[in-house]
């Protein structure tokens, strides 16, 4: 019984998840983005709580961005096993997750020095993936 009401649900919540789409990716960019520029005028302005707020922005829409369904609904199987996308997303995301952790603890203990380096890797990455993915 539990098996069932638990494939049910399984059920349930796939058929209700909506796909992530090209617009939804602007969207997500535009937040991080914006969160990017918070994290900077909390430097500026040497305000720990600015930063916070950038870096948690951040970090939530960071983990929702992946390849728009535009893109992985290729039918080719060679081409999508080629198509290293979702790879070198998780990448990304594991490494921006962890240098915005790193700006968080070294602003909090007063080395801003650092920070602003975690910052400038993230900007790399972001640099990275949109040179990589984008074609830029």
């Amino acid at each position: 019984m539990k098996k069932i009401l638990l494939g049910l649900v399984v059920i349930g919540s796939l058929l209700q998840a909506k796909p992530y789409t090209q617009e939804d990716r602007i969207k997500d960019m535009n937040t991080m983005a914006h969160a990017m520029n918070v994290i900077q005028s909390g430097f500026f302005y040497n305000n720990y709580d600015t930063v916070a707020s950038g870096v948690e922005t951040l970090t939530t829409t960071i983990e929702k961005v992946r390849p728009p369904i535009e893109e992985t609904s290729k039918q080719d199987v060679m081409e999508k096993y080629m198509d290293k996308k979702f790879q070198m997303t998780n990448k990304t995301v594991k490494k921006i997750n962890k240098k915005a952790l790193t700006i968080l603890q070294r602003f909090k203990s007063g080395d801003a020095t650092q920070a602003v380096q975690a910052y400038t890797k993230i900007m790399d990455q972001c640099m990275k993936c949109h040179r990589e993915i984008r074609k830029w």
